[in-house]
């Protein structure tokens, strides 16, 4: 019995060591360069992204959130989103894209309308 304690904390400690916790869900990163303020509609946001992680409103503008945030214990976090802002004719009005990373050549994205 003390044996089978003892296993179990190992095996619990193990599971510590290593924690890692994920919110939202992965998304097509490599899209965000293909689109355009006043041009890409919410349909082809939804053909390139898939389903928003999250939607809202933000100043009465509908906004579609996709996020994938990977936080762990023992090593980097890495956290990646995308906020899409849609105007009245559902085009996309601005957008914002950010990540953490180590590769210093991806830099994060954002950007408005005229």
């Amino acid at each position: 019995m003390h044996l089978m304690k003892r296993l179990a904390a190992i095996a619990l400690l193990s599971l510590f060591l290593t924690a890692c916790a994920s919110v939202g869900k992965p998304y097509a990163e490599h899209k965000v360069e293909d689109i355009q303020v006043g041009e890409t509609t919410r349909a082809e946001i939804e053909e390139m992204f898939g389903a928003p992680w999250r939607t809202g409103l933000e100043s009465g503008k509908t906004t579609w959130t996709y996020g994938h945030y990977r936080y762990r214990l023992f090593s980097d976090d890495q956290t990646s989103d995308l906020v899409v802002r849609f105007d009245e004719n559902n085009r996309v009005e601005s957008y914002t894209y950010n990540r953490t990373t180590a590769d210093v050549e991806q830099k994060p994205r954002s950007s408005s309308g005229p």
